[in-house]
């Protein structure tokens, strides 16, 4: 049987679902690479530029035209000129991290010959799925959904949202407010579903992965059991985090500023808001929780069995002067004195049951700070913001 080659290993999470197939369509994404510049300018100019001429021509963009104008609303800003530019600028970053390390688990001989064909598949299987059309539709229909009923309810926020293209009520907006409604946000929250469909496929395929009979090394010097190339994994979703966190807090900073609200009753709120970032662009490395711990309990037993009769030997052989002893683990190369052995032991003890260590959490945790702590310095101290960010992180 031919085996298949190391490109076709090569999975990327970005080429070829049905948004890439469209973008390169109409000319957006070139026939080689992923036009990820041009797409970041283009889509940041179509969702926030005729928003502003707009607001510019009718007298709603500067303080002083209308009470809430468009200048104060940061969140409009922050979520058109920075979230989706960066949403675009992360599927590059994404797009090189998948491909270079989903076939590690080849290389490093964690998927044993036996499965190569097995791992094959489970690559195969999740290009499939994000090749196919059903989950774009289904994402197409709910924001769809949800562009047409939210202006129906009549929500305060919404009104708020859009007040500086408005009189106050959702129904009674100009050019930019239905711009904004229904080209703009819908844009931004398809760029947001693309990043957690994405986030899904991650986490399919890593669990289709760990229920392979790796071959993990428990002795391994990255601390787990050979998976430790995974850490790299969550710096793909960095810039997602940052995007998605600067356009709450940009949101929120709008109500801190004009509308007397304390920061200090957001503190609720932003804490679960990172808990579950944080846990989300994680979740996909704590599918080898099971492996990790199955591997270092056995490990744990067989090691253990392994130091206790090295060391038997060497008390009968050095401490109680049997000359006769002459078993081969006392000549064997690999284990040396009771000094290795016992670092071999002590490297399976302390061996992590998830590929996650600081490195990992930061990649998340930081982009995900950094614009709540500037939404806190609008009435904290920056100084103290910082102390107390690293004094929690470290």
């Amino acid at each position: 049987m031919k085996q298949p080659d190391d490109e076709s290993l090569a999975l990327s999470l970005i080429l070829d679902d049905l948004p890439f197939r469209l973008q390169r369509r109409v000319g957006l994404i070139p026939e080689q690479g992923l036009g990820i510049m041009r797409r970041a300018v283009f889509f940041a100019l179509l969702t926030w530029l005729p928003i502003v001429i707009w607001a510019i021509a009718m007298g709603r963009i500067l303080p002083g035209d209308v009470d809430e104008p468009l200048l104060r609303h940061f969140g409009v800003h922050v979520r058109f000129l920075l979230a989706v530019p960066l949403f675009i600028i992360g599927e590059g970053m994404i797009h090189q991290q998948s491909t270079t390390l989903i076939p590690y688990f080849l290389t490093s001989g964690l998927v044993q010959l036996s499965q190569r064909q097995d791992f094959v598949n489970i690559i195969r299987g999740i290009a499939r799925l994000r090749d196919r059309t059903l989950p774009w539709v289904v994402i197409a229909t709910l924001i769809i959904a949800w562009t047409v009923l939210e202006p129906m309810a009549a929500r305060s926020d919404l009104d708020h949202e859009v007040n500086w293209a408005s009189s106050g009520r959702a129904d009674h907006l100009g050019f930019g407010g239905w711009w904004f409604m229904y080209v703009s946000r819908p844009i931004f929250v398809a760029f947001l579903a693309a990043w957690l469909w994405r986030l899904i496929l991650m986490f399919i395929l890593l669990k289709r992965i760990a229920r392979l009979d790796l071959a993990i090394v428990p002795t391994h010097p990255d601390g787990a059991g050979g998976l430790g190339f995974l850490k790299r994994l969550p710096k793909a979703f960095s810039l997602f985090a940052f995007a998605v966190s600067a356009v709450l807090a940009s949101r929120l900073a709008h109500n801190v500023l004009y509308h007397g609200v304390d920061v200090q009753s957001l503190k609720l709120m932003l804490t679960v808001f990172l808990i579950v970032l944080v846990g989300i662009c994680l979740a996909p490395l704590l599918t080898f929780v099971g492996p990790l711990v199955v591997a270092k309990r056995r490990a744990l037993l067989e090691y253990g069995i392994l130091v206790g009769d090295h060391g038997r030997l060497v008390r009968r052989r050095w401490i109680l002067g049997d000359t006769k002893v002459d078993d081969p683990i006392l000549q064997a190369e690999e284990l040396g004195p009771v000094a290795d052995t016992l670092t071999l032991y002590e490297a399976v003890r302390k061996m992590h049951i998830v590929p996650i260590d600081k490195s990992s959490l930061f990649a998340i945790a930081i982009p995900a700070l950094l614009p709540i702590a500037a939404l806190f310095s609008i009435q904290i101290p920056i100084k103290d913001i910082l102390i107390k960010i690293a004094t929690t992180l470290f």
